[in-house]
This record gives structure tokens, sequence and C-alpha cells, in this order.
């Protein structure tokens, strides 16, 4: 049987494609949101914002600047979106609710180290939890500061992390993962919890479905979103770490027509290793991502640290052979690119990253160094052009932001891009 072969090339576009990082941009109003984050399946939630939230940038990069009044309808008054556990705390969809459901039927469950310590944390302070439900019920949606736990005498939470001792805190991120409760808003950043049946609307679909079931429809949503992808590939998106027998929800789909085997090869070079699969009906995209109609839909863009595309580390090495690691944590002097790292995106390729800071106080976007990848465009033809494609992206991340300048360090400017970055 011949098997389909695409160039790394074709394979890298048909991913930017169904990522939403190449192509017409969606209306950036309240439909635009939803048909991004129905392509993604979800998109990852993280406090920090020394740019921005990341799921706010994960959306800016797809559809341009967005009112954020838009974004609080899709998730707080329509509830088309909630916050739960995907590849890592996200907003998912509602109406992917039954994929959800079998982690909040079985959590802990009984996988990994950490499960048995839970269940045993969980029952020791059932007393704590019976409290936090009844206030909840009675005066919700409530922020985890109104929720004492004066007299109740649990027992501490212990962690290697950050945890420890975080008792309230850490009982209502169990009852979240239980599906017990949600967050019903925020206020001043803080969530806001409320009883699930009081978040979630009437027509949320209440299938309860099959481990294999939820498992081949993840499965088929996380090879859409990545466009080919490996089995590993498949497993560490989306639904990361609940893919149960994933060879044979695959080999499910691969008999019901579903999706297709493929080879990723350039030429007589040695293919790319592992059995890859792409979606049958990804397969006539393929035929638009020629050099001539790659010019119209490729475009340059900054992408959130945490952005769906670069979530999965080895991919992001071997689509694009680009090594990406979030420094947050990393003590300053031992960082090498920065605290808050946006890799630069440009038609088909990372060619660079920036390191970016937001003064709201002044309004002033502070770029503390802009750094090449190796091989990025830097002769003197190319090299200007890529310069005003990447200050136009800076320029239209300030816009979202609202900064009102630009200040560059113009010591850690690339030489190629240093006169297009400061005009």
């Amino acid at each position: 049987m011949t098997v389909l072969t695409v160039t790394p090339i074709l394979a890298r576009r048909l991913a930017l494609t169904k990522q939403r990082l190449a192509g017409p941009r969606p209306a950036p109003g309240t439909a635009g949101l939803l048909e991004v984050a129905r392509d993604l399946g979800c998109v990852q939630l993280d406090p920090i914002s020394a740019v921005d939230r990341s799921h706010r940038l994960v959306w800016r990069a797809r559809v341009g600047s967005f009112e954020a009044a838009h974004l609080d309808q899709v998730v707080w008054q329509e509830r088309r979106m909630f916050e739960y556990w995907a590849h890592c705390a996200s907003l998912v969809l509602t109406e992917d609710f039954p994929l959800h459901h079998l982690m909040m039927r079985q959590y802990p469950g009984r996988r990994g180290d950490w499960a048995p310590n839970t269940r045993a944390w969980i029952k020791q302070n059932d007393k704590l939890r019976r409290y936090l439900l009844r206030e909840i019920r009675r005066n919700g949606p409530l922020p985890s500061r109104l929720l004492e736990e004066d007299g109740l005498d649990p027992n501490e939470w212990v962690s290697t992390g950050w945890t420890s001792g975080r008792n309230v805190s850490r009982m209502l991120d169990f009852l979240q993962m239980q599906g017990r409760i949600m967050v019903a808003g925020r206020a001043g950043g803080q969530k806001l919890w409320d009883l699930t049946e009081r978040v979630l609307p009437a027509w949320t679909p209440r299938d309860r479905l099959s481990e294999r079931e939820i498992t081949r429809r993840a499965a088929e949503r996380s090879l859409r979103a990545l466009g080919v992808a490996t089995r590993q590939h498949i497993s560490r998106h989306f639904l990361r770490g609940r893919y149960t027998d994933l060879p044979r929800a695959l080999a499910d789909l691969e008999k019901a027509g579903r999706v297709q085997r493929l080879r990723v090869q350039d030429g007589t070079a040695a293919a790319w290793p592992g059995e890859w699969y792409i979606h049958i009906d990804d397969l006539p995209r393929l035929d638009d991502l020629s050099d001539s109609d790659w010019e119209a839909a490729a475009r340059t863009t900054l992408l959130s640290p945490f952005d769906n595309l670069i979530c999965d580390r080895p991919r992001t090495i071997q689509m694009f052979d680009f090594k990406f690691n979030i420094e947050i944590y990393v003590p300053k002097s031992k960082r090498q690119y920065g605290y808050y790292v946006l890799p630069i995106l440009h038609g088909d390729r990372l060619i660079g990253r920036i390191d970016p800071l937001m003064n709201r106080a002044t309004r002033r976007l502070r770029v503390n160094a802009v750094f090449v990848e190796p091989g990025a465009p830097s002769d003197p033809a190319n090299g200007a052009a890529t310069g005003r494609a990447v200050a136009a992206a800076i320029g239209d991340l300030a816009g979202f932001l609202g900064a009102t300048a630009i200040d560059y360090d113009a010591r850690r400017l690339p030489p190629a891009w240093k006169k297009e970055l400061l005009a």
C-alpha cells in the first residue's frame, strides 16, 4: 500500500494552519474567539501578567486585537467555556463537558504516587470539605479568602512545592477537579467559587461516555488541532495523560476511515521517526500549502510562552528546530533569554524571541532584548524585510496592550533588524 508522504515544510504549514496561526484571521468578536477555541480544544491559563495573561495572548496571536468584554461574554456570560484541567489548567469548551466528566468522576484516580495521598487527605479532611460545600451552597459565588477554616483543625496539606499548609485552597482545587464546584467569575483577579450546577448552563451536554469513546473523540480532536502528529504528540496534547489505550483508539479511527498514516520526509533524507497520522478531513488542505499560496496565508506574530503550538517541547524541536524553555523560575543571573519571553513566528518558522515587560502605570512596553535564531533571515535584502515584519508584530502587541510607546534596549537588538526596530 502506498503511504502518503509530506515534506517537513508542509507538515509545519498544516500545523500552523490548524492552530489558526496562518490563513484568514477569524473576526475578533465572540464568534471568532469561540471558533479559535473549538479549533484548539483548550487555552492554557497562567496567572503571570508581565506582558498580559497568557490566554489573552493566545487568542490575540490568532484573531488580532479583541475586546476584553467579548472574551468575558464567551466565558462568564454565555458560559461557552469553563476552567478545568486539559494539558494544564485551562479554559475548555462547555460543549466538551462529556470529555472532561470522566476525570471528574474518577479524581484523584489511582495513577501516580500522589493519588493515594490525595485520597487519604480528602478523607481525613471531610469536615473541611463539607464546610466549604455548605458555605458555597449558601453564599456562593465566594472567593477563597471568605472561606475561613478557623476551628476546623484540618490535617495540614503538605507538599514539596508552594501549596504546603494552604488547606482551603487545596480542598477547593480538589473539589473543582471532582466537578463539585467551578470558577463562576473573577473579582480583582480572585476566583469566585460556586456549585457546578449553578455555573454550567442548562444546555451543557451530559452524555456519560466510556473511557474508550472519550479517548477516541479526544484523540481525533487532538490530531485535528495538531495537523500531523505521532501517537506521542497526541498523548501530550489536549487531554494530556488521559488517553486510555491510545493505540487502540487510533486503530479504531484508522479502521473507520477517520485518520490516515503518512510519512514526513524531504526528498532522499531520512524520514522523521515514528508513525505519523493526519485526519482525513485535513487531506485537502495540503493542496493549499504551496509556496505561492503560503505567501498570502503566512503571518508574523508573537506567541505566549504557554501557546498551544509550543506546549509540547519535543514536538516543537522536531517540527521547528526551536528549543524553548520557560525561564520564569530560573534565577535572573542564570537566564539565557529573559523572564517572560515570547517566540517570534514568521511564516512557517520560529525565527527568534523577545523579552518584553509591560508597565501599565506608564503605558509603555519595554523590550529588554530581541534574539535571532540561527538561520533566520539576516542578509541585507531579507533581513530588513523581516525586521520590519517583527517591528510591526511588536507594534501590534503594544497596541493590544494599550501601550502608548515602545522602549527598546538598543544594546540588545540584533544588527540585522536593529534599524527597522528603532525606526
